[in-house]
């Protein structure tokens, strides 16, 4: 019973954070960063969504314990935002209105670190964590330079739940910085590993909680 009890709770926190995590992205992230403000909040997004792939990530790779569960997840949570693209394809908006983020490669080098140091949990921590920080902003840029006019979306289609502070506004690009992908890889790199850390850490706490 308590086996069963211990795989229905990682399963059941699985799915929460993927879910919460596209929640998120479609909400908070992607949105907003793809059409309102584009290059203005890019360093805000790159953290946002490094640290929320590498805690959920990392927390399921180290559950089962075998490499390419981390890639897993992040298709799950890819597949989830690409239904909610259906969703605002349903409702009216271009289907490139979401753009969907890429997680998949920054996981596949979480599992690869993990399985090329022989499932070694700190290196995944450190060494995965750092990278999934320092890829994610640079394949995100990617896709973001493939979006059409992100500003033109915005004006075309706002949202009708959006307050006035967060109207549309010209994307100052250089204003603050002048490499939002080398900012945002370097804040994301740091943050990321204390983030893969509280995986590892919610991980045992789990096991902990439901042995008691």
């Amino acid at each position: 019973l308590m086996v069963w009890l211990r795989r229905t709770t990682h399963y059941l926190f699985i799915v929460v954070v993927a879910v919460n995590s596209t929640l998120l992205t479609i909400n908070a992230g992607d949105y907003i960063f793809y059409t309102d403000w584009a290059w203005t909040s890019f360093v805000v997004f790159s953290i946002s969504q490094s640290t929320m792939l590498v805690v959920g990530a990392i927390y399921y790779m180290l559950f089962t314990g075998v490499p390419g569960t981390a890639t897993y997840y992040a298709t799950i949570m890819t597949i989830y935002t690409w239904v909610a693209k259906g969703a605002r394809f349903a409702l009216g908006y271009p289907y490139d209105f979401v753009v969907t983020p890429v997680w998949i490669p920054s996981a596949m080098l979480l599992d690869l670190t993990y399985w090329a140091t022989r499932r070694n949990k700190h290196a995944a921590i450190i060494i995965g964590g750092t990278l999934v920080g320092l890829s994610l902003p640079i394949f995100n840029m990617i896709n973001l330079l493939l979006v059409r006019d992100p500003l033109e979306m915005a004006f075309k289609y706002p949202r009708p739940t959006l307050p006035p502070y967060m109207t549309p506004i010209e994307p100052q690009v250089g204003k603050f910085y002048n490499s939002p992908v080398a900012l945002g890889s370097g804040a994301a790199a740091v943050l990321s590993v204390p983030i893969a850390a509280l995986g590892a850490k919610l991980n045992t706490w789990t096991y902990r909680w439901m042995a008691a």
